[in-house]
């Protein structure tokens, strides 16, 4: 069955046609494109193995889906002959609210519950529909599927995702817990169950999922329990623009001093804060590094400060759960960040975990990075949301 992932965002599609045999996946092809609605948008893709660039005019999400479309049937770099071959269409939707607690067959009932947790993810929500709406004019025969980011932490329970607000703010306005990442953390805890040979549904599982956007997620016997973002993404660690966890009435200091609106304390706290907030720098990992070696001291307290939301969520978790049996990383800095990784789990050694120095030297793999005699296992798996959201859409489609 081939199958088209798609995730929109407000400037940018990402795309994956996946041929899917089973569990086996064939990727056949790749890319996005980025800067929709600006003059210089472009498609961006791999073929043979090589990176390709192509500037394209694309005023709307439409449109930049016909595009992407079109370069899969062209006769220079298309891998299907037409639109015919393409079986479904997976997307991935960013905010379910309460509605959706797993993947949904898309209608006109789907498209308007959505449209109704626009609310909740503005920014989201709205280019999501735009995607799904731009595949139901150019592909109307083509069943599509939603594929949620908060529908695996619909099992928390109501002591965990509720806030200590008046209990009004959660009955008329919908305001709790609902976490994001939710396929990532649920393919790399699935995942690293099969890679190590044990029961999914008889683990406590910690997931962590960082990068420039980052969230924690304990898991017991498959179910998410607890996650660390919140009704947005903002919540819970460090991130690489965003403040994470923060006293509320700090920020309302804040707008009073720095005669904020609520556009400007929106900005302060997703575009302006977090590792590039506190250095100063950059967002991005890899720069805060070489700071650190320049002896950039801001760099230095600002991946001090990342790695401790971190240790400290793990250690909330696991007395959440009782105990842990796996610790799971994935996203960008979890993939790769070898040096973090190390950092993080010697600090969690109380645990009875055993690190593997010589291990930890992979990235972008899978490996484990705890030695055997370690009462925790700790593994690297690279996330693979595409996949996820392909399974879900052909096991839909496919009425399993």
């Amino acid at each position: 069955m081939k199958i088209l992932v798609l995730n929109c965002g407000s400037s940018s599609v990402k795309y994956k046609l996946i041929d899917l045999e089973g569990e086996l996946q064939n990727v056949l092809a790749e890319g996005g494109v980025e800067k929709i609605g600006l003059p210089d948008s472009f498609l961006k893709f791999k073929y043979n193995g090589e990176k390709v660039t192509i500037p394209a005019s694309m005023p709307n999400h439409k449109i930049a889906i016909h595009i992407i479309l079109d370069n899969l049937t062209s006769e220079k770099y298309g891998c299907i002959k037409n639109f015919d071959e393409i079986d479904a269409v997976g997307h991935r939707l960013v905010h379910g609210g309460e509605k959706f607690n797993k993947s949904v067959l898309i209608n006109e009932e789907v498209i308007e519950k959505v449209k109704e947790c626009y609310d909740l993810a503005p920014l989201h929500n709205p280019v999501n529909i735009a995607g799904v709406e731009a595949i139901s004019e150019i592909l109307p025969e083509v069943p599509q599927v939603g594929v949620f980011d908060t529908a695996f932490h619909q099992t928390m329970p109501d002591y965990a995702y509720m806030y200590a607000l008046p209990y009004e703010a959660y009955e008329k306005y919908g305001v709790r817990r609902y976490g994001f990442h939710g396929t990532s953390h649920r393919y790399v805890s699935r995942r690293a169950c099969e890679y190590l040979g044990v029961d999914y549904e008889k683990q406590r599982i910690i997931t962590c999922h960082i990068g420039n956007g980052g969230s924690i997620t304990a898991i017991r016997d498959g179910k998410s329990v607890d996650t660390s973002m919140g009704l947005t993404p903002v919540e819970g660690l460090m991130m690489g623009t965003r403040c994470g966890d923060i006293d509320p009435a700090a920020l309302l200091y804040l707008q009073e001093k720095m005669n904020l609106d609520a556009n400007g304390s929106q900005a302060l706290i997703n575009k302006k804060s977090g590792v590039l907030g506190i250095s100063g720098l950059s967002s991005d990992m890899r720069d805060i590094d070489n700071a650190i070696k320049a002896g950039n001291k801001r760099a230095e307290l600002a991946l001090k400060m990342y790695e401790y939301r971190i240790v400290k969520y793990i250690g909330a978790y696991t007395a959440a759960l009782g105990g842990v049996d796996v610790i799971v990383f994935t996203g960008g800095v979890g993939e790769n960040q070898t040096e973090s990784r190390s950092r993080i789990c010697k600090q969690l050694e109380y645990l009875g975990i055993v690190f593997d120095e010589a291990s930890n030297v992979v990235r972008g793999e899978e490996i484990t990075i705890t030695k055997p005699e370690s009462k925790v296992k700790v593994v690297v798996i690279p996330t693979d949301e595409e996949y996820m959201i392909a399974c879900d859409t052909a096991a839909i489609v496919s009425g399993k």
